[in-house]
C-alpha cells in the first residue's frame, strides 16, 4: 500500500457529505422503484451481476453504516480515508458472496428503501468523529461517508449504463468522489511534473520528474469529473478516453495509462 501522505490532508464537511449520501440514495431509488422483473434481470458490466445484484450491492453499502453504528465504538482508528482506496481490492470476493446471497433472498426495492430510511435515522445527530468498525478496519464516520459517496456515484454510473437511463449525480457527492480519487492518484504517483485538472472540483500534481512552480505547467491532463471517475475505477481506459476526446493530455509526461485504474 502506498504511503498516504499529504502536506495537509483534505477535509470533508460531515453535514454536507451526509446530505450528499441521502441525495444520491434518493436518485437511485427513483430509478429502481420503477423497474420490473425483466429490468432487474438485465446484465451489468460487473461480471455476472445483474441489475438485481447491483442494486443489492448499493443497498448493502449503505446498510453497512447503520450496522456499524449499532455496535459499540471501537477504541482507536485503524484506517484513514486516504488509505481506504488502496485497501478495497482485498475484499472483492467477500463482497461478491454477500451480494449474491442477499440478492437471492431480499427484494431489492424494499431493501434499498429500508436501508435509506435507517441511514437517515441512525446518522442524525451522530458526531463526525464517531469511530465505526467496517470491513477494512476502524474508520471515522465522516471518512466512511465519503467512501459511501464513492460507492453510490460509481454504481449509479454502472446502473445507468445497464439500464440505458440517466441518473442524476448530487453535486456534493460528485465533488467528494472526484477529489478523493484525485488525491489517490497523487499518493500512488507522487511528484510534481504533471498537473491533473478535473474542473470544477480538483487539481493535483503527481508523477516524478521536474516540479512545476509557476506559469503554464509543461505536462497537463484535464478531464471532466465523470470521465475521471470512470478512468480511476476502470470503467474506461486511458486510450479510449483520449480517442473520445473526453480527456486531454499535453506534455511528454502526461500519460497516466500506467497509473490507472486506482480502484478495481
Amino acid at each position: 500500500m502506498p504511503t498516504a501522505q499529504r502536506k495537509r490532508a483534505r477535509t470533508y464537511d460531515f453535514a454536507r457529505t451526509r446530505t450528499a449520501v441521502l441525495a444520491q440514495i434518493g436518485n437511485v431509488r427513483a430509478v429502481v422503484e420503477a423497474l420490473d422483473d425483466g429490468r432487474f434481470a438485465l446484465p451489468t458490466r460487473l461480471g455476472d451481476w445483474t441489475v438485481r445484484e447491483l442494486v443489492t450491492h448499493i443497498a448493502l453499502g449503505v446498510r453497512s453504516v447503520g450496522d456499524a453504528l449499532g455496535q459499540p465504538a471501537p477504541p482507536a482508528r485503524e484506517i484513514t480515508l486516504a488509505e481506504w482506496p488502496f485497501a478495497t481490492a482485498g475484499y472483492a470476493a467477500q463482497v461478491d458472496t454477500s451480494v449474491h446471497e442477499a440478492a437471492a433472498s431480499e427484494d431489492p426495492v424494499a431493501l434499498l428503501a429500508h436501508v435509506a430510511d435507517r441511514f437517515a435515522e441512525l446518522t442524525s445527530g451522530v458526531p463526525a468523529e464517531r469511530l465505526l468498525r467496517g470491513r477494512l478496519g476502524v474508520m471515522r464516520l465522516d471518512d466512511l461517508l465519503v467512501t459511501r459517496c464513492v460507492e453510490l456515484v460509481v454504481h449509479s454510473d454502472d446502473l445507468a449504463a445497464a439500464l440505458g437511463v440517466e441518473i442524476p449525480y448530487d453535486r456534493q457527492a460528485l465533488a467528494a468522489v472526484t477529489r478523493l480519487l484525485a488525491d489517490t492518484l497523487a499518493v500512488k504517483a507522487p511528484g510534481g511534473s504533471v498537473e491533473v485538472r478535473v474542473p470544477p472540483f480538483a487539481v493535483v500534481q503527481c508523477v516524478e520528474g521536474p516540479r512545476h512552480t509557476r506559469g503554464t505547467p509543461p505536462n497537463v491532463v484535464e478531464t471532466d469529473p465523470l470521465t475521471w471517475i470512470r478512468l480511476a475505477t476502470g470503467r474506461t481506459d486511458w486510450a479510449t478516453a483520449l480517442d473520445a476526446a473526453t480527456v486531454s493530455a499535453s506534455g511528454e509526461r502526461a500519460d497516466l495509462a500506467a497509473q490507472l485504474p486506482l480502484l478495481t
